[in-house]
This record gives C-alpha cells, sequence and structure tokens, in this order.
C-alpha cells in the first residue's frame, strides 16, 4: 500500500492509497477479528445440538420399527375374543395384549433374547414367569421371522388347533426384579414376580384358579392355567 497525503486549507492530511485501485469505505472492511469467534461460537453450537439430537434418538425406543398385529377368534364357548400383538424386532419381543370378552386386559410378554414369558394377568397383583420351550419359539418365531406382517387375523373355530399348558406356582419362589430386563421391570413395575413351571396338570388335589388364551399366526391358541403349590 502507498502512503499519500490530502492537501487541505489549513494542513495535510493522511489518506490511504492503492496502486490503482480506488480506496475501499471503512464501512465495506471484513470485520476479520469479529469473524472467527462468531464462527466458533456457530460452529460449537451446531455440534452441541447435533450430539444432543443424536443422544436422544439412541436413547428413544425406536417407534418405526413396531408392528401391531390384531387376532379375533373365539373362545372355547364361542365368544369373540380380540387380541393385539406389537411386535419389536429389534429387541426381539412379542407383547400380546389379549381382551377378554367382559373387556378386561391381559398381557403376556415374549423375551426371545432372554428365553423368557411374563404373564400379567387382570385380576391379580402378581405377575408370572416362564422359561421358554422349543414350542414356545415355535409359536412366537413368525412374528421376526416375517418381513411385514399382516395387520388383522381372523382365525375360524374349525382350522384352529387349541391347546392347554398348566403352569405351577409355588408362592415363595419370588423373582428379583433387578435380575430382569427393563421391558419386564416395566410390566410389572406395581407388582410381585413369581417363578412358574409347566407340569402335565394339577391333579384332583389343586384347582385351576385362571386361565390365559393366547392365539397365533400359525392358527394354534394355547390355554395356559395356572394353579398354586403349598409354599
Amino acid at each position: 500500500m502507498v502512503r499519500c497525503w490530502k492537501h487541505s486549507q489549513h494542513h495535510l492530511d493522511e489518506a490511504q492509497c492503492t496502486d490503482g485501485d480506488p480506496a475501499v469505505p471503512s464501512q465495506f472492511r471484513f470485520p476479520h477479528k469479529a469473524f472467527w469467534p462468531s464462527l466458533t461460537a456457530v460452529l460449537l453450537l451446531f455440534i452441541l445440538v447435533f450430539g444432543l439430537t443424536g443422544h436422544f434418538r439412541t436413547s428413544q425406543p425406536s417407534t418405526q420399527s413396531l408392528q401391531i398385529v390384531r387376532f379375533s377368534s373365539p373362545d372355547p364357548a364361542g365368544r369373540v375374543v380380540n387380541q393385539s400383538a406389537v411386535v419389536d424386532p429389534e429387541n426381539d419381543i412379542v407383547t400380546f395384549y389379549l381382551i377378554s370378552p367382559v373387556n378386561e386386559r391381559s398381557t403376556v410378554l415374549f423375551d426371545i433374547r432372554q428365553g423368557l414369558i411374563c404373564y400379567k394377568p387382570v385380576h391379580q397383583k402378581t405377575c408370572f414367569l416362564q422359561k421358554m420351550e422349543e414350542s414356545d419359539y415355535d409359536n412366537v418365531r413368525s412374528f421376526l421371522l416375517e418381513p411385514k406382517q399382516k395387520a388383522q387375523y381372523h382365525l375360524v373355530v374349525n382350522e384352529t388347533l387349541r391347546q392347554t399348558e398348566f403352569l405351577s406356582v409355588v408362592g415363595s419362589s419370588v423373582v428379583d426384579m433387578s435380575t430382569l430386563n427393563e421391558p419386564l421391570q416395566q410390566l410389572c413395575q406395581d407388582r410381585s414376580v413369581h417363578w412358574t413351571k409347566k407340569t402335565d396338570g394339577p391333579g384332583k388335589q389343586r384347582l385351576v384358579y385362571f386361565c390365559i388364551d393366547i392365539c397365533f399366526p400359525s392358527n394354534i391358541c394355547v390355554s395356559v392355567c395356572f394353579y398354586y403349590l403349598p409354599e
């Protein structure tokens, strides 16, 4: 830059000159000192927002992968029973919501990854835990293997295979809730949890207290009946 002097009436004023280019007014000069701190602040804000967005996306369960399947089937008395199943293929969980003819709802959760079934019957203050067997895996496997489930199933009496299973409950076999996965803890957070064991039947000396009917897309309906053993 060439230093120039501009003559006025009483004194000489210093002016900036260029080698032929017009002088740039000060109001149009780029504020270099203010630019870099502003750019740094914007980048930090962007990183913070992006990081929080990624955290919430990973911490919240994805609902896009969940599938809802609805069933309608007649019970042994011929009354129509409605139920729905929420399929979570990411966590290998299938949750059944069973609606009785008198509009009472029970919940059954299949945790395939842990190999557990959790029953939350209506009008009970207890959840019941059962270890899955091969037949249980077969019944729910179709939910996870099918890429896209039908939204509605109507099971017909003559085409439906009905089975009955008996689970014995020991009142003293309380499960430590801290050993269960989060879905099971959330399901039974207001109840105690007891282990059950599949048996051939209660025998004449025991009474069946209640049953839960579950139907599957393979046209199989299972009545799971519970009875208590002495302490």
